[in-house]
C-alpha cells in the first residue's frame, strides 16, 4: 500500500516519499508526515536473525513505497558498509544492568551517521525519479553532530552542494574542528554568532523565503535539508530500534512480546520520535524516556503540557542537546491533535509569536507513553565518573544525561522492563569533558593529550575520525551574524 506524505500544516496536498525527501521542509513551514504508520509484518522472532542491512530494508520499504527494491537495497548497501568500524553497525553493550545502543561507529563517530550515511543516496535516487535537473543545495543548521555527518555524506556528491551553519561558541572543540576541516569542492561551513536556535530559525526563514527560492530557481538550484526535519533522515532512524529489539531477543535478554524501555538524550526530538514510530509499527516498547540536560524545555512540556522556550539558554557539556525549539516535536503534536492541521497551526503560531503554547488535557493524556527527565551538569559528570569507576564503560556527556535520567526512572518507578539507553556519540568526541569528569584537575592539557589519556584508561583505540584531525588544515573560517545568512547563501552559490 502506497504511503503518501503531507505537511503538518496542509493535509490537502500529498507527495510521494521521493518528492518529500527532495523537498525536505514543506513550503508552508510544516514537516512532512506519512498518512499512516505502517505495521511491521515480520514476526518478532525473525528480527533476531537479521543483519542491520536486512532490518533497514524491512523498515524502509514500508515508508518509501515509490522506491523499487533494487533502488532501496542499493542505497542501504552503499550506506552501511566499511565506513562503520563495527560489522554490527549498531552494537549493544551491557553495563550496570542496562543496554547501551552504540550509534557512534560511523565515519563521524556520532549517531547522525546512522541516517546521514544513507540520505545522500536516497536524495540522488529521488532526484532521478523526479527528473530533477536543478542542483540540490543542502541547507542545514547543526548543534554539533548533524553538520559533520551531513558534510561527510554529501561531500563531492554530484549534483549537490551543502552549506552548514553552526553556533560558533556552542559546539565542542572536536565537533568544530571536524566541520571546519571538511574537504569537498561542494561544501561550506559557517559559524553563527548566537546559539543553535538562532541558526535553526535562520535556516527555516531561508526555506520560507519565496524571493530567494525564485532567485535560486533561475540560477538552476533548489533547496533541500539534511536536518532531521527531512523525512529521509527520520525513517532510517527507526531502523536501529527495530534492530535493537531483535538483537536483545537473539541474546535472550528479552522474551518475545515483552517490552523494552527506551531512553534517548534529546535535543531536536527526531531520535525519540523515531523510537515512537518504531513502537507504532509494532515493536514492543514500553516507556519512551526523553532525557534533557539543563535546557529542560521538553521535561517541562511532558510534565505540564506547556511548551515554553522563554527561558535562559544554557551552554552545557552536552551541546547537541542545547536546544530550546525542538522542531520534530511538531510531528508528534500533529499526531496528538488527531492530524488536525488547524490545531497544529494554531499551536505553532503561538510558539512563533509568544514563544510558547499549551496542549489540551486530552492531548496531554495521550503522552502517557512518554516520560521526561533531566540531568544537571554535575549529575552528568557524576554519571560519567560512576559508570567508569563501577563498570569501566565510558560514556560521552549526552549518553551520560540519558543514563542518569534512566537510573532515576528505574529507582523511582521500579519498572522491571529491560532498559535500552541510546548512546549517541563516542566519548572521544568530548574527551575534555569526559576526562574532567573522570580525573578532575587536568584542564591545562590540550585536547589531543586528553584523547590519548582517554584511550589508555578505556582500552579503546582512538577512532580514525579523531586521529585524522591532528594534521587536518582548517578550510572554513567564516563567522557571521544571523542576519547575514541569506547573503552567505548567495555568496556560496555565486549568484
Amino acid at each position: 500500500m502506497e504511503i503518501r506524505y503531507s505537511s503538518t500544516r496542509n493535509a490537502s496536498h500529498t507527495l510521494t516519499a521521493s518528492q518529500a525527501i527532495l523537498q525536505g521542509l514543506a513550503p508552508d513551514g510544516g514537516l512532512y508526515v506519512p498518512d499512516h504508520i505502517p505495521a511491521l509484518d515480520t514476526p518478532l522472532p525473525a528480527l533476531s536473525r537479521l543483519s542491520y542491512q536486512e532490518t533497514a530494508y524491512l523498515v524502509m520499504k514500508k515508508f518509501f513505497t515509490d522506491f523499487t527494491e533494487e533502488e532501496l537495497r542499493s542505497c542501504i548497501a552503499s550506506a552501511y558498509d566499511e565506513k562503520f568500524d563495527d560489522p554490527a553497525i549498531a552494537p549493544i553493550q551491557k553495563a550496570d544492568g542496562s543496554f547501551y545502543l552504540e550509534l557512534f561507529h560511523g565515519a563521524t563517530i556520532a549517531f547522525k551517521d546512522m541516517a546521514l550515511s544513507i540520505l545522500p543516496y536516497l536524495m540522488t535516487v529521488s532526484a532521478r525519479k523526479q527528473g530533477e535537473s536543478h542542483e540540490i543545495v543542502i541547507l542545514t543548521a547543526t548543534s554539533g553532530d548533524t553538520g559533520k555527518a551531513a558534510l561527510a555524506g554529501f561531500a563531492d556528491v554530484p549534483g549537490t552542494r551543502i552549506l552548514v551553519f553552526y553556533p560558533k561558541d556552542g559546539v565542542s572543540p572536536i565537533q568544530e574542528r571536524q566541520m571546519v576541516t571538511q574537504k569537498g569542492g561542494n561544501t561550506c561551513v559557517i559559524g553563527i554568532r548566537g546559539n543553535f536556535d538562532d541558526a535553526q530559525t535562520g535556516v527555516k526563514e531561508l526555506f520560507a523565503d519565496e524571493a530567494l527560492k525564485e532567485r535560486l530557481d533561475q540560477a538552476g538550484f533548489r533547496f533541500s535539508s539534511a536536518n532531521s526535519i527531512n523525512i529521509g533522515r527520520l525513517v532510517p532512524q527507526i531502523v536501529y530500534y527495530v534492530y535493537a529489539y531483535g538483537k536483545l531477543l537473539a541474546s535472550g535478554e528479552l522474551q518475545e512480546g515483552f517490552p523494552m524501555n527506551v531512553t534517548v538524550p534529546t535535543g531536536n526530538f527526531g531520535n525519540i520520535l523515531a523510537a515512537y514510530y518504531a513502537r507504532e509499527m509494532g515493536i514492543p516498547i514500553g516507556k519512551l524516556i526523553c532525557a534533557s540536560n539543563e535546557n529542560k524545555v521538553l521535561f517541562d512540556f511532558f510534565r505540564t503540557g506547556v511548551y515554553d522556550k522563554n527561558r535562559d539558554f544554557v551552554l552545557t557539556i552536552s551541546p547537541s542537546m542545547d536546544i530550546l525549539v525542538s522542531s520534530n516535536l511538531e510531528r508528534l503534536i500533529y499526531r496528538l491533535a488527531g492530524n488536525d492541521v488547524r490545531k497544529n497551526i494554531e499551536l505553532m503560531r503561538s510558539l512563533g509569536e509568544k514563544g510558547s503554547y499549551e496542549i489540551s488535557q486530552e492531548m496531554l493524556k495521550n503522552l502517557s507513553d512518554f516520560a521526561g527527565g533531566y540531568a544537571t551538569e554535575e549529575e552528568t559528570k557524576a554519571e560519567i565518573r560512576r559508570m567508569y569507576q563501577e563498570t569501566g564503560y565510558v560514556l560521552d556527556p549526552h549518553t551520560a544525561v540519558a543514563s542518569s535520567v534512566y537510573q532515576r526512572y528505574r529507582a523511582d518507578q521500579k519498572d522491571p522492563a529491560p532498559g535500552l539507553i541510546v548512546s549517541t556519540a563516542s566519548p572521544f568526541k568530548f574527551a575534555r569533558s569526559v576526562m574532567e569528569a573522570i580525573r578532575p584537575g587536568e584542564e591545562e592539557k590540550d585536547d589531543f593529550a586528553l584523547i590519548e589519556e582517554l584511550s589508555a584508561l578505556s582500552g579503546v583505540r582512538i577512532p580514525k575520525a579523531v586521529e585524522e584531525l591532528r594534521s587536518a588544515p582548517v578550510l572554513h573560517k567564516k563567522v557571521i551574524d544571523r542576519e547575514e545568512m541569506r547573503q552567505a547563501v548567495l555568496d556560496f552559490l555565486e549568484i
